[in-house]
């Protein structure tokens, strides 16, 4: 199967550099300049990962991230001249799954771009058995779908969304650090600062808490890290 990726960088040379690179691995390669192009490919076409620069003509590029995250559970690396530690936990918390800050090593950017379909392509394309879920309490994580369950209510789940519910409710009674659940989650994807878990953890209790400020799901284990906590 051919892997397809939409890249969506205004600054030509940075677009050219990336769009080459990616090439070279065997990977197609639509290259896009600006928003109102990058979500008009993205509705046409089928994608295998998206790199996404923040700040584009047209559509704004969080914009974009919303409107993807809301359709597709693709891999979205968003690259960024913002430096700012509140502008890449924004980034994540509205979806993304990794974020690469503006000089960034090409090398390093192939690297996570492997790291990420090669994770995608096991979720998504690996045969499994039709209805397979995992059932704790009154959650179930549909392992073929990527949704969870409460009820009559259905939520559609990022991959790493999936991933950590899937951890926790595969291992109840275990305390995780955040160093093991970049083992687990990330792997060699270079994600090593713990903002980057406790984002993605905040936004999956929006989507399985009641209330997501008193966790009863996902439990934080102060100087630890998190555990299950519902019902086994």
């Amino acid at each position: 199967m051919q892997i397809r990726i939409l890249l969506v960088e205004d600054d030509q040379k940075i677009n050219q550099l990336v769009c080459n690179a990616l090439k070279k691995e065997g990977y197609t390669v639509d290259p896009c300049y600006d928003g109102l192009q990058a979500f008009q490919n993205f509705k046409n076409f089928d994608y295998h990962l998206v790199i996404l620069d923040l700040m584009l003509p047209g559509i704004d590029g969080l914009d974009l991230l919303r409107q993807f995250r809301m359709d597709d559970n693709v891999p979205i690396m968003i690259l960024s001249a913002k430096t700012e530690e509140m502008d890449k936990v924004y980034g994540l918390g509205l979806g993304a799954d990794d974020y690469m800050i503006k000089p960034f090593s090409v090398s390093e950017l192939v690297a996570r771009v492997k790291a990420h379909l090669r994770r995608y392509m096991i979720l998504n394309h690996s045969e499994r058995p039709n209805g397979r879920k995992i059932k704790l309490g009154d959650l179930e994580l549909d392992l073929h779908e990527y949704t969870v369950s409460k009820g009559e209510q259905k939520q559609n789940l990022t991959r790493i969304e999936f991933e950590l519910l899937k951890l926790f409710m595969t291992n109840p009674r275990r305390v995780f650090t955040k160093t093991q659940i970049y083992d687990a989650i990330w792997e060699d994807s270079f994600v090593t600062d713990e903002n980057t878990v406790m984002v993605h953890i905040r936004r999956l209790r929006t989507k399985i808490e009641d209330d997501p400020s008193k966790p009863r799901y996902i439990k934080t284990v102060w100087g630890i890290g998190y555990k299950w906590g519902g019902e086994e």
